[in-house]
């Protein structure tokens, strides 16, 4: 069966087994006039909530903004609802180099630390890159591509690319879990033949 076209003709249970593209998601969000911000959870539920229901859902966020507009010194304490700034990425960057990033370990350090010193920050951060060394990241839910390559690669040592990715195409054409499965190799198969 082929994957049907996102539209407000569709079941709840019918949008929940295929896997759509967070552009599709927007697009239809658009189109049926519904709010069409977030991440690509919050449209999965706000569709479905809407397939089932009718009901526009709203939801209003406080955009956060950083207040700081001062340097930072490493015995500062990291101040309550921290946002990723220009100045604390400058600060970051000056003391750790210029590879840094706000990977999401960190960020989340960072949120759950207020009352703790930028120096203890600078500290967690090189602990989460040794740990991020020894232990795979783990991959938000909404990231079903990542986590899909990971375990066909883990599954399928030697492989290339453009053969996961013929795989993915596959799986998420097809209803139901969108995780990696041995059989989904049935995809590079039917790409042979």
């Amino acid at each position: 069966m082929e994957r049907p076209t996102l539209s407000s003709q569709l079941s709840t249970e019918q949008f929940r087994q295929y896997y759509y593209l967070k552009e599709e998601l927007i697009s239809f969000c658009q189109q049926e006039q519904l709010q069409a911000t977030g991440n690509k959870q919050e449209l999965n539920d706000r569709i479905a909530h809407y397939l089932t229901t009718g009901q526009k859902q709203t939801i209003h966020r406080k955009r956060k903004k950083s207040l700081r507009t001062n340097t930072i010194t490493l015995e500062e304490p990291i101040e309550e609802d921290f946002v990723c700034s220009e100045i604390h990425r400058a600060f970051f960057k000056e003391h750790l180099g210029q590879q840094f990033s706000f990977n999401v370990a960190f960020q989340k350090w960072l949120k759950e630390s207020a009352g703790k010193t930028y120096q203890e920050a600078l500290n967690a951060y090189q602990e989460i890159l040794l740990l991020k060394k020894k232990q795979p990241t783990i991959i938000g839910q909404q990231f079903e591509y990542n986590t899909y390559i990971r375990a066909f690669f883990a599954d399928n040592p030697g492989s290339k690319l453009p053969e996961a990715i013929a795989c993915w195409k596959y799986k998420k054409s097809l209803p139901g879990s969108n995780s990696y499965q041995p059989q989904d190799l049935e995809a590079l198969k039917e790409r042979r033949e």
